[in-house]
């Protein structure tokens, strides 16, 4: 990347709404009086967004006993003692903001690690930051960053981020993490006061992380509704130690998922009790709590303040009307969901270029968590949903050429299609996917890594390969999906994206994603058999953080009288308790899974596997914590899953406790018209039924 101009940075700090500080180029000593005052900083210190010449520093003074402070200073050098600043500037703060202060520090070396402090008027300072530029362009060194999602500081731990750092300082400055890339769920917006839940969740106690200010509960949880609520949720995240810690030893890109707004959320509407309800007011409430609190270079349309987000004036209004994207019309919601843009880009030397999507912000409504959408749910088998009702309801009005079916065949019913008007689901929306193909065509990294806050690998299973007398018979005509909610069922847009890869001939193509809690790793296809299997890249998903996977829920809520419960949890006579045959359900389909609860061989297991349930997966586990490093060279990428124990209590160890296994995936370049090869294999831990390869 060419280095831009003063003006030209002057006017970038000003869009993104940060005070502009410009590296002067000579090193050195600071004069400030600093000392040190984390009580002052409670949430600490952060960065995001590095490009090869800036970065976004944030940090939040907190007013004790109404003092009145109106700016900080802040100072970033070449070394931990600040005897080499090479850049300083004063930024102001206010109320307005939450006391929250964000800089734009240009004018700085490519590829090259800077501390960075802020300082009060009398003297009193936050906790020292470390940040670390991207390579430029032209630079063919290897790339290594880390992406994690779903962490839940209301129910759990966040030790993988102690386990990170450990293992980063243990690493020869080459082989350390450049980014962490963060895919949403930094926060769960849904929190739990202890009173609510004496019992706790599963296994695990509930931890008094906020309380709102001015919250709405539902059920047993409470619910923000004001920008102040969502501030208040940040606040107490971000008073974590080891998340803390984290974001002040490396630099975040940071994208929302679900939860930063609400939990059923798409656009600026939400859905309780199965209702949908308008909440424009609290989107961008949303939208400016996370504008505060992260530093990412995420544009605002009507604002050039320096300090604040200057919020669109929004009403709740009911959306009714929506376009042929299913974009909702409404003033409104308009207004709302653009009020932060937080798709972009970010080149990383040579070999990488990530972009990253917002999967939330502009998706039609999803089919398949309608009301209409139950009847193809049953309790005899429970999760599962027919694909072919998941790809009918999908299309909506573009099926079978523009003829889709009035009604779905389930079982010996005939169920109204009531998706056959609908356009076809986007999770994307016309705009945004419009940038992001332009963007991955023309892009001349060697690597075009796609950031996606919701998993592109399908899940599905093989029911209809049942053997009789195992439960009752399936009512889908072939393969199970199990549900929607990511691009594990959005078939058209996903076909849509893999054959634009195809047909514009694009190589080193692969998907990094959170949201579902769990490892995967495999091949992106638009198709899986008996259709056409057509990998066009690779795709990865992480771990959570700390929030409960589905393994954990099923081991405290699916029926244990269920047919079907051998497929999610399996128990052979050998093991001292159920384990989560989901995984080899996933991977090598129903029969392994009999065939494992029946002899407690893997091996066997294995050997009935059905080779079309699952050819784009490589590795699964359902029930993984922790998070995905990523190495990037010219000729390959490698992947490592780190995973943790469940993450109930905090560790005391600075290891952040003990490690259930370490797997690796490499995948060398392929040409235009070669299929990806990718080896996976345990290096280190586990190697037992509860994950499948």
């Amino acid at each position: 990347m060419a280095r831009i101009s003063r003006r030209k940075f002057l006017e970038t700090a000003a869009a993104l709404g940060a005070t502009a500080a410009w590296g002067h180029g000579l090193a050195l000593a600071s004069t400030v009086r600093w000392q040190e005052r984390r009580d002052l900083f409670p949430e600490g210190v952060a960065s995001g967004d590095p490009d090869s010449h800036s970065v976004l520093l944030w940090t939040r003074r907190a007013p004790i006993d109404d003092a009145f402070i109106d700016k900080l200073h802040v100072e970033v050098a070449e070394d931990e003692r600040f005897e080499r600043v090479v850049a300083a500037t004063d930024a102001p703060i206010s109320k307005d903001a939450d006391y929250t202060c964000r800089v734009l520090v240009g004018g700085l070396k490519p590829r090259h690690a800077y501390w960075y402090r802020f300082t009060d008027k009398m003297g009193e300072g936050s906790r020292l930051g470390r940040t670390i530029t991207a390579p430029e362009e032209p630079d063919t060194r290897p790339v290594k960053f880390v992406f994690v999602s779903c962490q839940n500081v209301n129910q759990g731990a966040q030790n993988a981020y102690r386990r990170m750092i450990f293992e980063d300082k243990q690493a020869d400055e080459a082989e350390q993490i450049g980014f962490i890339l963060h895919l949403g769920d930094f926060i769960y917006e849904i929190v739990w006061y202890p009173e609510d839940r004496p019992q706790g969740m599963y296994d695990r106690k509930i931890f008094d992380v906020v309380r709102y200010p001015d919250g709405e509960k539902h059920s047993d949880f409470h619910i923000p509704t004001s920008v102040d609520g969502y501030r208040a949720v940040y606040r107490g995240y971000l008073k974590d130690p080891d998340l803390q810690d984290a974001r002040a030893r490396w630099p975040f890109v940071n994208m929302w998922d679900n939860h930063e707004f609400s939990w059923l959320g798409w656009q600026s509407l939400q859905i309780f009790e199965g209702k949908t309800r308008p909440a424009q007011t609290r989107k961008v409430a949303a939208m400016q709590a996370f504008f505060e609190y992260q530093p990412a270079r995420m544009s605002r349309p009507n604002s050039s303040s320096l300090e604040k987000f200057e919020p669109p004036h929004v009403v709740d209004r009911p959306v009714t009307t929506f376009d042929d994207h299913g974009l909702g019309t409404e003033p409104n919601n308009l207004a709302a969901i653009h009020s932060l843009k937080g798709y972009r880009a970010m080149r990383y030397g040579k070999n990488m270029e990530l972009i990253v999507t917002d999967q939330r912000t502009f998706c039609s409504e999803d089919p398949t968590g309608m009301k209409e959408a139950k009847a193809f749910s049953s309790a005899d088998f429970p999760e599962m949903v027919p694909q072919e009702a998941l790809e009918i309801l999908d299309a909506g009005r573009t099926w079978n050429g523009g003829k889709p079916p009035a009604a779905i065949r389930y079982g010996g019913s005939e169920v109204p299609n009531f998706s056959k008007d609908r356009p076809a689901q986007t999770i994307l929306g016309a705009e945004q996917k419009t940038w992001f193909l332009e963007r991955l065509r023309a892009s001349k990294a060697t690597w075009k890594i796609w950031g996606n806050t919701t998993a592109t690998l399908e899940m599905r299973a093989d029911p209809q390969n049942l053997p009789a007398g195992v439960g009752k018979p399936w009512p889908g005509a072939g393969y199970a999906g199990f549900g929607g909610g990511d691009w594990s069922t959005a078939y058209v847009e996903r076909a849509e994206v893999y054959d634009f890869v195809r047909d514009h001939g694009i190589t080193g193509f692969a998907t990094v994603a959170g949201d579902r809690h769990s490892f995967w790793a495999g091949y992106a296809a638009k198709a899986l058999p008996p259709a056409k299997f057509e990998p066009v890249g690779i795709a990865f998903v992480t771990g959570s953080i700390s929030a409960p996977g589905l393994v954990e829920a099923y081991e405290h809520v699916f029926p244990k009288d269920s047919p079907t419960r051998p497929l999610f949890l399996g128990q052979a006579a050998a093991d001292p308790r159920p384990q989560p045959t989901v995984n080899m359900m996933l991977k090598h389909g129903v029969k392994s899974c009999l065939e494992y609860v029946k002899t407690g061989d893997i091996v066997a297991a294995r050997a009935v596997s059905n080779p079309d349930n699952a050819p784009h997966v490589s590795f699964v586990d359902m029930g993984g914590h922790g998070y995905c490093v990523v190495h990037v060279t010219s000729d390959a990428i490698e992947t490592e899953f780190v995973c943790i124990p469940r993450p109930l209590e905090r560790s005391s160890t600075d290891d952040g406790g003990p490690l259930r296994y370490r797997v690796r995936t490499r995948t060398t370049m392929w040409k235009h018209g070669e299929v990806p090869k990718m080896e996976t294999k345990v290096v280190e831990g586990e190697r037992e039924a509860r994950f499948s390869i």
